[in-house]
Order: structure tokens, then C-alpha cells, then sequence
């Protein structure tokens, strides 16, 4: 009796231990599927919207092929690194390797462009003195606009060490632009494709044959010098977490400029614009650059509505 009472024991004792281990096991699962689904979550979502009804329409504040709702890419996911000024981390995002490669085993695959604006800029609301620096809202909002400075700082120290000049890039821009909008009024989808992203392509290459539909033949000329030009924005966008010097960065830049426009249909009349006017447009402009390819040079990514 004193032995099947003490099996009854031995046994009770361990399956409580078994259970005891399995909720501890099950607990361990948890935490661990909890943490690969937030390492994980940095998939990337692209949003991107429609070309703008302003094909259609003349306003004096934007010529019809630069709608700049046409190419504002936004991702959801962007996972942000720690800013060091000692160059250890970068703010980035995590590219992943396509499905396809990643069926066929792939250990490198090439970018040439990571396909979205990384944090497109937003013209902040103005905020009192008083708003800004004796309520919670205007403390947030300090820290973001310190926060925001501080990525743009980073990125242009990172791009400084590749040979970059501020005034010679500036010059480079400008010809950019004229370049760019000249091509969009003569329609060569060929070379334009050599100057602008995959996806900004492809964006573009829509708004000239909806252009197209309507008028015949267009006519463009920016009045030199430019007003004004000025970087709202710098942002790195890392595709190595390993290396961080394998990135992309992107500049956004604000355009001032006097321009000329005007429309023609298939019998050559003048239907919308007058070339003998000048019109004062601003211009938001993301151009981006690979900071590891060999040969990288400067292409438009996006346009931000403004």
C-alpha cells in the first residue's frame, strides 16, 4: 500500500513538472513569435496615387505635366536606426530581396533604385511661440522638427564624404529640371528614361500620353536664372542592416522659378497658355542617388504636391 501511495505521488509530482515545463515552453514560443513578428513587421507597403485631374486644366501655379500628386510614393514601413554622430548607425530602411531571388537562392541582388520617397516632406503648420514651447503638442512637435533636422544632417554628412558640393549639385539640379520638363513637352520618353527612376518613369510616361489625348504639341522655357533654390529634405535609405555604407539617399528640393507655357492642338492653334507670359511656379523635387553603385549620377524619384 505504502508503495502504490508513493508511485501516486511520484506520478502526480511528475506530471505537474510536465506541465509546468510546458507552459514554460509555450511562454518561451510566445515571446518569441512576438519579437520575429515585430523584427518582421518592417515589410514594405507602397502607396502611390493616381495622375492628376490638372492634365485637363490650366492653373496659373502649375504647368499641366508637373502635377505633383502624380508621384508621391509613400511606404508604411521605413524602421528606423538610432542616429550616432560617430557614424556607427544610419536611419534607414530594410529592403528585402524579391521572392523570386529568394526561391533561386540569391545572395546579392542589385537595386538600382529602391522605388519610394522615404518620408516625403510636408510643409509644417505654422505654431505660435507661446503653442510651441508651453504645450505637450508643441513639445512633440519640437521633437520632431529636431528630429527631422537631425536625418537630414546625418544624410548630408554621409553624402559629403563621396565629393559632394552643395553649389555644384545645385547647378546640376537646375539642369535637371530644365532638362526633365523639356523632355516631358517633347515627349522622348526614351532619353527621359535615363534621367529619372523605374517607377517615376512610369509615371511619367502616363502623364504624356494622357497629355497627348488632349493636346497636340506643347511648348516650355524656364526664364533664367532661377529664382530661388534650396534643400527641404536629406534622408538615407540603407539596403544592408550589415553595411552601412550600402545605401541611397534622397534630396528634396525646392524649385522657384519663372516659366513659360503653351499648348497647341493638331491644327497648331494656341488652346491653353500664352509663351509670351511668364508665371512665377514652385517645385518640390526628390532626386536620389546611389551612395555604392560605381558611376551612380543624380535622377528625379518623385515630385511632392505642393
Amino acid at each position: 500500500m505504502k508503495r502504490m501511495a508513493l508511485l501516486r505521488r511520484f506520478n502526480t509530482i511528475r506530471s505537474l513538472y510536465q506541465t509546468f515545463e510546458l507552459r514554460e515552453s509555450s511562454s518561451f514560443l510566445l515571446r518569441s513569435s512576438r519579437s520575429y513578428i515585430t523584427g518582421s513587421s518592417n515589410v514594405p507597403q507602397f502607396y502611390s496615387h493616381g495622375a492628376s485631374s490638372c492634365l485637363y486644366k490650366t492653373d496659373t501655379n502649375a504647368l499641366p505635366w508637373t502635377c505633383r500628386s502624380a508621384m508621391t510614393l509613400r511606404s508604411t514601413m521605413a524602421a528606423e536606426f538610432l542616429i550616432f554622430l560617430n557614424d556607427k548607425k544610419s536611419v534607414s530602411t530594410q529592403a528585402k530581396a524579391p521572392a523570386q531571388a529568394r526561391q533561386m537562392g540569391a545572395l546579392k541582388v542589385s537595386m538600382t533604385s529602391p522605388g519610394f520617397v522615404y518620408e516625403p516632406y510636408a510643409p509644417g503648420e505654422p505654431i505660435s511661440f507661446w503653442k510651441r514651447y508651453f504645450t505637450r503638442s508643441g513639445w512633440r512637435r519640437t521633437k520632431d522638427d529636431i528630429k527631422s533636422e537631425l536625418k537630414s544632417a546625418y544624410a548630408i554628412a554621409k553624402l559629403r564624404r563621396s565629393g559632394y558640393s552643395k553649389n555644384q549639385f545645385y547647378k546640376e539640379a537646375v539642369e535637371l529640371f530644365k532638362e526633365i520638363n523639356t523632355l516631358m513637352a517633347n515627349g522622348d520618353k526614351t532619353t527621359l528614361r535615363k534621367v529619372v527612376t523605374e517607377n517615376m518613369f512610369s509615371a511619367l510616361k502616363n502623364e504624356i500620353k494622357k497629355r497627348e489625348s488632349v493636346w497636340s504639341q506643347v511648348y516650355w522655357e524656364m526664364v533664367e536664372p532661377i529664382v530661388k533654390i534650396r534643400t527641404l529634405r536629406a534622408r538615407l535609405i540603407g539596403v544592408d542592416k550589415n553595411d552601412i555604407n550600402k545605401a541611397f539617399i534622397q534630396l528634396t528640393l525646392e524649385f522657384l522659378s519663372k516659366q513659360k507655357f503653351e499648348a497647341y492642338d493638331s491644327k497648331g492653334a494656341v488652346v491653353a497658355g500664352d509663351r509670351t507670359k511668364e508665371v512665377l511656379v514652385r517645385d518640390i523635387w526628390v532626386f536620389e542617388k546611389s551612395l555604392f553603385h560605381p558611376g551612380a549620377y543624380w535622377r528625379l524619384c518623385g515630385r511632392i504636391k505642393v
